[in-house]
């Protein structure tokens, strides 16, 4: 991506070095959203976007701590490069988002995005690197540990620009949902549910409406700022296809796949969306999400 010259938000608060050494709760209540789960061992079990809650509605446990940043001065200024592309990108979703909602005739409320380094407190409870990115909505803050986009490229095979954006913008696309109150909306759905496969039916379109809603950013972010370059757009899609939780169990060796532990969505469906997303960014396109069947996904 072409970001050389772009703003940075003033909106990032930078905790690196400030571990508190504790974990996200796992309790029976939550009030986070989006959590990248990562289980590592033959593969990084990678679970993205709005999971915080259903980590505790649904008792999914952790996974292990990810790698975790060197001190040494090279890795140290690698990271402070991958801080200041986290912050551009963060203004970029800023300046996209506060179009969109004035066109609408709606206020954007710029999110904040928290950089840390093996754990972090948050209104949703402590975390720890193992998490993955996450939304929490009890704050509203994006949590992110930068060692995670070392992990996306040595574990997942998923890396480039767009890729790493592209995991910035989907837990943005949280926070859209937030704001317009379908979050909310489809949280209390996952509270009456009959059953976990039920909650989980709902989960995967939130997280599935967070990756059009990731693609109507870069759909703008492109248009607006000539940014991608070649490679790009494979580059993202690729990283939805990794991502897939289809893809993430066979990847594990599960012998039968289970669709209905599916959270996030399958590796098509999340290509589906993003790229729906990048090429119209057409926003009224997100109720198909909501109120298509679950073959039409």
């Amino acid at each position: 991506m072409r970001l050389t010259g772009r703003r940075e938000s003033s909106n990032v608060e930078d905790r690196r070095g400030g571990s508190s050494g504790m974990r996200m709760s796992t309790g029976k209540k939550g009030g986070c959203a989006g959590i990248i789960m990562l289980i590592i061992g033959a593969l990084i079990w990678w679970k993205t976007g709005d999971s915080t809650m259903f980590v505790n509605n649904l008792g999914i446990g952790q996974g292990t701590t990810t790698e975790q940043t060197t001190t040494n001065t090279g890795t140290n200024k690698a990271q402070d490069e991958l801080a200041v592309f986290a912050s551009r990108i963060l203004a970029s979703t800023e300046d996209i988002w506060t179009s969109i909602f004035q066109q609408n005739g709606m206020t954007y409320q710029k999110p904040k995005m928290v950089i840390f380094s093996d754990a972090v407190n948050t209104g949703c409870g402590s975390a720890s690197s193992s998490t993955g990115p996450f939304y929490c909505s009890a704050d509203q803050k994006l949590y992110l540990d930068l060692s995670f986009f070392t992990t996306m490229k040595r574990q997942l095979g998923a890396e480039g620009d767009l890729a790493y954006a592209y995991v910035i913008a989907h837990e943005v696309g949280h926070h859209v949902e937030y704001l317009t109150g379908l979050l909310s909306k489809l949280h209390q759905q996952m509270d009456r549910a009959r059953s976990d496969a039920e909650a989980n039916a709902i989960s995967v379109r939130i997280e599935l409406l967070a990756d059009f809603y990731a693609g109507v950013w870069g759909h703008y972010e492109n248009k607006t700022f000539k940014s991608f370059e070649d490679g790009d757009l494979e580059e993202a899609i690729n990283c939805a296809h990794q991502i897939g939780d289809d893809y993430l169990q066979k990847s594990a060796g599960y012998r039968t796949i289970n669709p209905e532990s599916f959270t996030h969505g399958t590796s098509a469906q999340r290509m589906k969306w993003l790229k729906l997303g990048l090429q119209t960014g057409d926003l009224s396109r997100a109720n198909q999400i909501l109120t298509c069947s679950e073959s039409e996904l």
